[in-house]
């Protein structure tokens, strides 16, 4: 018997596996099965090279537990290992300088793993006690056990086995008595092993027997080893990968497509990325790429090497150039890594633009899904417009899809402005936005349709990207008004008329939580709508980008602002103004005339002060001032009630208001129902 410390420089490496890698222990078993299965591949090339001259046999690593003795155990039978490659390989941990050690790679458990190569001791993590009985495959080798119970000593001993390999043993500790459990280990099989490119086995298959589950002879292989990444693109149909979707994603609906990667120079890649039919939020649907280092499952937290925006992606990257432990600024910091983060997006890019060129219907009618990706690359990644920019679309509020370019030439002649802006109408919802649709196209105008997640909060960026162009929703404003021609024709209302006609319209509009109305007059036609609501473009936006882009929580917390115009060209505006003037001019004369004298007398009395500082002032004109301004203001509240009064009992005001509402969905409760009623009433 041999015994010996193991050759580390401090005696304390395994309070430090424990207390730094607690948060992963659960890698374990990974790190343990691919030990195995990189023993049993060696094996294998020896025999491919002709050094290993005896037969192969059954090459399946085991892993099997027992609950009543504590131990999990994981067998291969690959090359195995002698008492000089146990010293060696085992005994000799080869770093120094603990205290730097500790320092650098406190932080982050997974590095230090994958920094000294401490696979192997990952096992102290759950272990009180790990013994590893061994054979060489050379000739003449003997077995040999060696022990460790989790201090620096350890033993090597005579063992008894029959051929070649390794069993690795280890003791559960009382504190992880959880993975002694069937289900417990399964699960980390199938998320760490499920596609080892040499068979695992974690117990035997069962069967319903007798009224219970019984186990059979067959073993229960938990792996595919050969995943279909691993393939030939060229040897594969379309059902092969929806099958390995389903595989991977059992519950989710058909990918749109996928992208098979396979690329050896300068690095080794290999994956299938799927583009999945997404119905929910964005975050939801992240973290759906399982990141593999030689088909040994890594992480699915693949920002840094995944470009943000293809995060949303689901499938599988391979590459033997990532290792196997590494830290998040790691990815984020490598070179290597970056190299590959550029690869994929040209590589999702060019298959995106061969769909599209080799059969553009098939592709338009995926568009509804796919434009999801298109915009986040387009938000996220810094040059990814340039790419997108051939295979991007748009629709019309008529189903048609057009290229950027394509959607520039239609519009040009009819939809540039009086400055020569280019002005892109668009819609987010059809049926809400009908009317201001039709009257657009009425014009000779083509509307697009914004109705995706993040069509809106792509507008800004398009509109950097554009040459002298501007988007603006077709109710940000009255149809003739969308796209400026000329200067606004002006209303032949008078001051006096103009805000008559205001005020009375103002008085009876609802109040709604967070929103505000704003009553203006407006020549808009004989033939347009009697009452259009509007929304300035640019605060809409902001309100709705202030959803998806943090720091600007200031836009969602305004209050929506509506426009109400009036258009003085139609005969119900200006029955209302007519019978305003002939009901109330009695009434209103007196009033109005006193503002008037009132104006006058505030303005004599601000030329006197004009240019004098307050001091130089007298109280007798400043009292006189106060006095003017506030009888004033008696006036014109007096006027308001008047107005208000009228307007409260005249139904063509209240119809015209409510049928502008209903237009815009915001007639709702108590005043949709006084509305059907008034209706009635007026048709009777």
């Amino acid at each position: 018997m041999q015994k010996g410390n193991i050759g580390v420089t401090t005696e304390n490496i395994f309070p430090v596996i424990k207390k730094f890698l607690y948060s992963d222990q659960e890698i374990f078993l990974r790190e343990m099965v691919s030990n195995a299965v990189d023993a049993t591949q060696k094996l294998k090339a020896l025999k491919e090279k002709g050094e290993y001259t005896g037969e192969l046999g059954d090459l399946t690593v085991r892993v099997n537990f027992d609950a009543e003795k504590g131990t999990i155990t994981i067998s291969d039978h690959g090359i195995g290992m002698t008492e000089e490659e146990i010293d060696k390989y085992i005994n000799q941990i080869a770093f120094s300088g603990v205290t730097d050690f500790l320092e650098k790679y406190k932080d982050n458990a997974n590095n230090i793993i994958g920094h000294f190569g401490l696979g192997f001791y990952s096992s102290f993590m759950v272990s009180k006690k790990v013994e590893i009985i061994t054979k060489s495959w050379k000739d003449g080798s003997k077995a040999v056990k060696w022990s460790c119970d989790g201090s620096p000593a350890y033993e090597i001993d005579d063992a008894e086995r029959a051929d070649h390999g390794s069993d690795i043993i280890l003791y559960i500790d009382d504190d992880s008595k959880e993975f002694l459990d069937k289900y417990k280990l399964e699960g980390l099989l199938n998320k760490y092993c499920k596609f080892l490119p040499v068979p695992v086995a974690f117990g035997k298959k069962t069967e319903w027997k007798d009224g219970k589950q019984v186990d059979t002879a067959e073993d229960n292989i938990i792996n595919n080893v050969e995943p279909l990444w691993t393939k030939t693109p060229s040897t594969l149909k379309d059902e092969d990968y929806k099958s390995f979707y389903r595989t991977l994603y059992p519950m989710h609906d058909e990918p749109l497509f996928w992208i098979h990667l396979n690329v050896d120079y300068p690095f080794n890649l290999t994956g299938i990325l799927y583009f999945p039919r997404i119905k929910n939020s964005l975050e939801l649907q992240k973290n759906k790429i399982q990141l593999y280092c030689n088909q040994v499952f890594v992480t699915d937290q693949v920002e840094g090497i995944v470009p943000e925006f293809l995060t949303l992606l689901h499938g599988v990257i391979d590459s033997p150039d990532i290792p196997l432990n590494v830290s998040r600024s790691y990815l984020q910091s490598d070179r290597e890594v970056k190299k590959i983060s550029t690869y994929i997006t040209k590589k999702v890019s060019d298959r995106l633009k061969a769909i599209f060129n080799e059969d553009r219907k098939a592709y338009e009618e995926k568009w509804d899904d796919l434009k999801l990706f298109i915009n986040y690359g387009i938000l996220t990644e810094e040059n990814f417009y340039d790419r997108a920019k051939d295979f991007s679309l748009f629709k019309d509020t008529e189903g048609k899809y057009f290229t950027f370019d394509e959607y520039k030439t239609l519009i040009e002649a009819a939809q540039k402005d009086k400055d020569g802006n280019l002005i892109y109408l668009y819609a987010t919802n059809k049926d809400d936005q009908y009317s201001y649709i039709k009257a657009a196209q009425d014009k000779g105008y083509s509307v697009l349709l914004f109705d995706g997640q993040l069509d809106v909060p792509c507008i800004q960026t398009l509109e950097q990207k554009f040459e002298k162009s501007r988007f603006t929703r077709v109710d940000a404003d009255t149809v003739d008004h969308l796209i400026q021609k000329e200067d606004k024709p002006k209303t032949d209302l008078n001051d006096t008329e103009r805000d008559n006609l205001s005020a009375v319209f103002q008085s009876q509009m609802p109040k709604l939580d967070k929103a505000e109305f704003l009553v203006e007059v407006n020549a808009l036609g004989a033939e347009q709508r009697p009452v259009v609501i509007t929304q300035n473009e640019w605060m809409r936006r902001m309100k709705e980008m202030s959803r998806y882009q943090s720091g600007m929580g200031f836009y969602g917390q305004m209050p929506d602002t509506f426009n109400i115009v009036l258009n003085s060209d139609h005969r119900l505006v200006k029955q209302v103004l007519s019978t305003i003037n002939s009901e109330l001019s009695t009434e209103l004369q007196p009033i109005e005339g006193e503002i008037k004298g009132q104006e006058a007398r505030l303005a004599a009395l601000n030329q006197q002060t004009e240019g004098k500082k307050p001091e130089e002032i007298s109280q007798e004109i400043k009292d006189d001032k106060a006095n003017t301004q506030k009888a004033i203001d008696e006036q014109k509240a007096k006027k308001e009630g008047v107005l208000s009064s009228f307007a409260a009992k005249n139904a063509v005001i209240h119809q015209l208001i409510d049928l502008a509402l209903l237009q815009n969905g915001m007639l709702k409760g108590e005043a949709l129902d006084k509305f059907l009623q008034r209706s009635v009433e007026l048709i009777k």
